[in-house]
């Protein structure tokens, strides 16, 4: 039976062996990003050669300390002149921008060199997360593996998604997670052909992460569970959360316009850019680099409001300032940071809930409203911590921190910087109708058909007089479908010939009865025309109906009116 709940075939089974693979090449590829980031940490920082961890803010270097984020970003600086463009930036856009334009395609260099320039930049000081790059970096290597096995651009995609996600998983540990950001973000379809290779992965990518990175939640907390005030707390959370979204994409893309007028190459931005973030690492030093140790502190409530609150502006300018200067460097920690940093200044006024319940939940309606993510950021906090009493509070706040950035901003920080190069992304997706429906459901199955042995002349005079109801027919001989007539083509033929013979020579185009109205669809406009034949089956080729643009234009009525028609109880019949 070819009508199913999802579309399969054999290219499954492969992919998602290919999706092991990739599984296991992204868990290597983000503990060598994370060790490069250790690695030049001890080199800026300590001028030691070294794998041990280090935070930056133990640092003995004084006021020369603002000196290391302007070399990292000037070595970085050249890179993305001299090796890849396609380095600046935090990775998501980046991918998203391969998806959606480059048809999955990403060059070996970016592989290489999107690792190596943000363990430079973070190891410099760079206020950013590692998340961005290995989304990038796992992408890549997939994309690099579906090209050197010719898969098509739609399988392409899957993996991409997959060694993204499942890089992401190996960072944080999260891979439910990481699912739902391929969903909410980067698959833009929710079919078996993409959501299986994510899911094992990150599964795979999950499973080895304790034996070469960590184990156990990032940022384990427990807190206490919410009272019924909390209700109000945490909508008036997801405003604030939602405020501080909007106002950071706005704040960002005005720096990144603002380097943007400056009569130097965009080489040279990241170091200028770098001025700002040694600057301001030099009179908070914790807001230096990746920051996992100061975010579990802000989640423990150990830190004073006074120094939550000098973070939090540290760390806000810092980050806008290295973005928008073209830098290269994930969002996703520096968000959890800043969240973080909101809910420990507001927490004491909010009611109804243990005090660091809220710096976990604005840090997570931040990267939900900041993002347009929302469950994806309510399962990644869920996943941090482990922390089951704040996963309904996290909810409420992040559905309000989405609600208020997708009134009152167009598009998302990812979303913002594609758009700024004339290309637009629109992510409300749902079930295509013409995926919903097959053509054995919408054909025409009276056909009036051409006899093949026909002269032209007899065809033209029998089908295509003044009273012609059709402009094409197609030709049939002895039940076998061979092709579509139309006048233009009996016109410039010797009105002598049968019809069959004045048919263009080539394969048969055809349609069959038990193909989605989504792939007939996309056939007829690849080959320009507007009604195709239907046939029994591939080997016999009897023509049993026709199909045409009106008839799969037909499928999309529901939905019109679906959007459209207002209906009350009283307008129709209720079920009983």
């Amino acid at each position: 039976m070819h009508k199913g709940d999802f579309a399969f075939d054999q290219r499954l089974v492969r992919l998602s062996l290919f999706a092991l693979g990739i599984g296991v090449l992204s868990t290597a590829g983000a503990w060598l990003l994370l060790a490069g980031i250790r690695f030049f940490t001890n080199l800026f920082f300590f001028q030691t050669i070294s794998l041990v961890d280090h935070s930056p803010a133990a640092h003995q270097l004084g006021a020369w300390v603002i000196a290391a984020p302007v070399l990292g970003g000037l070595i970085v600086g050249l890179m993305c002149r001299f090796g890849s463009e396609q380095l600046r930036g935090h990775g998501i856009p980046e991918a998203l921008e391969a998806i959606l334009y480059g048809k999955s395609r990403m060059a070996p260099k970016i592989a290489v060199l999107k690792p190596l320039s943000s363990s430079i930049v973070i190891g410099s000081g760079g206020p950013f997360g590692a998340e961005g790059p290995i989304i990038m970096t796992g992408g890549a290597v997939a994309s690099l593996l579906a090209q050197a096995f010719h898969l098509t651009s739609a399988e392409r995609k899957a993996l991409l998604v997959a060694g993204a996600t499942a890089g992401m998983t190996a960072v944080f540990g999260t891979p439910l997670a990481a699912v739902l950001l391929a969903v909410e973000l980067l698959l833009f379809e929710l079919r078996p052909r993409s959501l299986l290779p994510v899911a094992l992965a990150c599964s795979i990518a999950a499973f080895l992460r304790p034996l070469c990175i960590a184990d156990g939640p990032l940022f384990p907390l427990e807190t206490a569970p919410p009272h019924l005030a909390a209700l109000g707390s945490c909508v008036v959370a997801g405003f604030a959360s939602g405020a501080l979204s909007a106002s950071m994409t706005a704040g960002l893309y005005r720096v990144e316009d603002l380097f943007a007028r400056l009569p130097i190459h965009w080489m040279w931005w990241p170091a200028l850019g770098g001025v700002v973030v040694g600057i301001g690492g030099f009179l908070e030093p914790r807001a230096f680099g990746v920051g996992y140790d100061v975010i579990g502190d802000l989640l423990a409530n150990h830190l004073a409001m006074s120094v939550a609150a000098g973070l939090l502006v540290a760390k806000l300018l810092m980050w806008m300032v290295a973005l928008g200067s073209g830098t290269s460097g994930g969002i996703l920690a520096p968000l959890l940071m800043i969240g973080a940093g909101l809910g420990c200044l507001i927490g004491p006024y909010l009611p109804g809930g243990d005090p660091r319940l809220w710096a976990l939940v604005c840090m997570a309606a931040t990267l939900g409203g900041t993002m347009r993510a929302p469950m994806t950021a309510v399962v990644f906090a869920l996943g941090l911590t482990h922390d089951l009493n704040a996963l309904l509070p996290t909810l409420l706040a992040c559905a309000v921190a989405y609600g208020f950035t997708v009134v009152m901003v167009p598009r998302s920080i990812l979303t913002e910087k594609i758009a700024r190069r004339g290309r637009h992304v629109f992510r409300e997706y749902g079930v295509d109708p013409l995926e919903q429906h097959f053509i054995d459901e919408v054909m025409t199955r009276s056909v009036v058909a051409i006899d093949g042995t026909q002269t032209v002349a007899e065809a033209l005079a029998t089908h295509f007089g003044p009273t012609q109801p059709y402009r094409a027919y197609p030709v049939i001989v002895d039940g076998q479908a061979r092709g579509i007539a139309t006048r233009e083509l009996l016109t410039r033929a010797d009105t002598a010939k049968t019809v069959v013979s004045v048919l263009p020579a080539g394969d048969l185009e055809y349609a069959l009865p038990t193909e989605t109205c989504r792939s007939v669809a996309a056939r007829m406009a690849a080959l320009g025309v507007e009604r195709l034949p239907v046939v029994e089956a591939r080997e016999s080729r009897r023509l049993i109906g026709l199909i045409s643009r009106s008839d799969l234009l037909g499928v999309t009525r529901q939905v019109h009116e679906e959007e459209l028609k207002r209906e009350g109880w009283l307008s129709g019949n209720a079920a009983d």
